[in-house]
């Protein structure tokens, strides 16, 4: 017997690493077939490697920058040679300048945007008319917790990921009726190998240690989230036992904000 999402095809972007990396990962596991999305060669290769065996089908990759034009329809357009269809978009691509806003300069305000908001809207405007046609998809974002709960430093950063936020319930209502649905995962501080390793080998800046301090501080659990609690979420969403949820911000978060 195939998993939930076997005969489904998933484009996970920023799949290669991270929060991503869980995704592709547990998608696959759940027998989708998976498009991993990157930004560099090096990081697709490695997440090969360990993507190795798991599930029935074999991952495909894309390496490029989602948030130029034409980046997203190049993509669809390998999801689409590569599997015939494209039924699940993660919009998981982002990363931010994390920094006191008067801080931060034109480049790295352009960064932050175009790494969350950009990407999101640039990949679900390339794949839509494609689950329009098909009259199926499944469209989950990955946003953040801090856009609720005003976390230290990420004023900017929540500009863009509430644009992802705010984009959701528009979209989940508008394209309802054709057979999409569209939900935001919002992920609290997760601990991310990354982190992980930056953390414990002395590289990651004391400003930004206090960030991640306080961000646990927030959380009644006592703990970030893990990488594989939010990729638990997104399979959900991406199910056919999701079918009725749409249009939803769903906080993954440790009870950091309630209600």
């Amino acid at each position: 017997m195939g998993g939930r999402l076997e005969g489904r095809t998933a484009i996970v972007t920023g799949g290669a690493t991270g929060i991503g990396l869980a995704i592709s990962r547990r998608l696959l596991s759940e027998d989708a077939r998976v498009v991993v999305a990157a930004l560099a060669q090096d990081d697709l290769k490695a997440a090969f490697e360990e993507l190795s065996g798991v599930g029935r089908h074999r991952p495909a990759g894309f390496v490029g920058d989602l948030a130029a034009p034409g980046t997203a329809s190049e993509l669809l357009r390998t999801a689409c040679t590569e599997f015939g269809q494209v039924d699940i978009l993660v919009n998981n691509a982002g990363g931010g300048v994390i920094r006191p806003t008067l801080e931060h300069t034109e480049e790295s305000l352009r960064a932050t945007i175009d790494n969350n908001l950009w990407t999101t809207l640039r990949c679900i405007l390339a794949v839509l008319p494609h689950m329009v046609e098909r009259r199926y998809g499944r469209i989950v974002n990955i946003g953040a917790e801090s856009v609720r709960n005003g976390l230290t430093d990420h004023a900017i950063y929540n500009a863009a990921k509430g644009g992802v936020h705010g984009m959701t319930s528009g979209l989940a209502r508008e394209f309802a009726e054709s057979g999409i649905t569209v939900n935001t995962v919002a992920p609290s501080y997760v601990e991310t190998p990354e982190l992980r390793h930056a953390q414990s080998s002395g590289a990651l800046p004391q400003r930004l240690a206090c960030v991640i301090e306080r961000a646990v501080e927030l959380i009644p659990m006592g703990r970030p989230g893990g990488v594989d609690d939010i990729a638990g979420a997104v399979a959900y969403l991406a199910s056919q036992e999701a079918a009725f949820v749409t249009g939803q911000v769903i906080s993954i978060n440790g009870g950091s904000s309630m209600g």
